[in-house]
């Protein structure tokens, strides 16, 4: 057997006891002893993989503690939404990783597969500025239906924190996530105010940063803050319908940037299908063939860079 299968079968059982280390290190919702019957002492003693994967997780923590990235990983992974901690989201980054590199290097060698290991860790990064993306935009989203249940549940008679308690457990995600860990960080001596200007921060939403100053402003002077709520849902309301109808405009214009962009690379992989002899003269033709390349990939950047800020509109 040769050292490149025997060193593709390691990353594949490196990748499986990664996903062993992840899923198994997991902290149950429940306590065992709510969700199973007792058990022997016999049967409790953990198993050999029970403890590598403690030791794995436990390792991985240690690192991140050490090198000060705990907590910025962790805020990362929360405003993506992402239920894990930090050492299990990076086990999984590298049992990704290994499972990529042993696919690339089958498919097409070790170079390859040393590409698919270094694209590993740069997806699983787009990926979670992806979702902290997505969860903004639906918090922005809701935030119209959250000041009007926010002003109802005044008019109600409720104190201002009690509503944000009804308005945190009667809003869906992530509005409930966020308000609810305003509550538990009021509950534990953080100033109201200063809680909301946190979650505005973390969710960069302009709006909430408005509701969070007349929040302020009216434990200060006063006032009837159902009424001023009211207000900012109304402009908030307005913004909102105003975006729609950009987006709704600049949609052409964001579609036809999406196919001149992809239309060089569509052609691209045709005639390496049908006519290979004709595309690989850009690599057989030596210097002249890779400055081609790489002229066409600049103008291709600098394409993509100038239609994107063209189809963004900010207001």
């Amino acid at each position: 057997m040769s050292p490149l299968l025997i060193g593709i079968g390691l990353l594949i059982l490196a990748g499986l006891l990664g996903l062993f280390v992840v899923f198994r290190s997991r902290t149950p919702r429940l306590p065992m002893d709510r969700r199973r019957p007792p058990r022997t002492a016999r049967e409790q003693s953990p198993s050999q993989l029970s403890r590598l994967s403690g030791v794995t997780t436990e390792a991985v923590t240690e690192f991140l503690e050490r090198r000060g990235w705990t907590r910025r990983v962790a805020a990362a992974l929360e405003n993506a939404g992402i239920r894990s901690s930090p050492a299990d989201f990076l086990v999984l980054v590298a049992v990704g990783a290994a499972v990529a590199t042993a696919v690339g290097t089958i498919a097409g060698g070790l170079l390859l597969g040393l590409v698919f290991c270094a694209a590993a860790p740069l997806v699983a990064k787009l990926g979670v500025g992806f979702l902290t993306g997505r969860r903004k935009r639906i918090f922005a989203d809701q935030l119209d239906n959250t000041l009007q249940l926010f002003s109802g549940s005044l008019r109600a008679g409720h104190s201002l924190l009690r509503a944000v308690d009804a308005v945190a457990k009667e809003s869906p995600a992530p509005t409930s996530e966020e308000l609810t860990r305003v509550v538990n960080e009021t509950r534990l001596g953080m100033d109201l105010d200063d809680s909301l200007s946190q979650a505005a921060k973390r969710m960069e939403s302009d709006d909430f940063s408005w509701v969070a100053q007349a929040i302020g402003i009216h434990r200060e002077v006063g006032g009837d803050l159902a009424e001023v709520l009211d207000r900012v849902a109304g402009t908030i309301r307005e913004r909102n319908q105003i975006k729609r109808q950009v987006k709704t405009l600049s949609a052409e214009g964001k579609m036809s940037a999406y196919i001149l962009m992809a239309l060089p690379v569509l052609i691209a992989a045709v005639l390496a299908v049908i006519s290979p002899e004709y595309i690989s003269q850009f690599v057989t033709s030596g210097f002249f063939g890779y400055a081609m390349i790489a002229v066409a990939l600049l103008m291709f950047a600098i394409g993509g860079f100038w239609m994107s800020r063209i189809v963004k509109i900010q207001f």
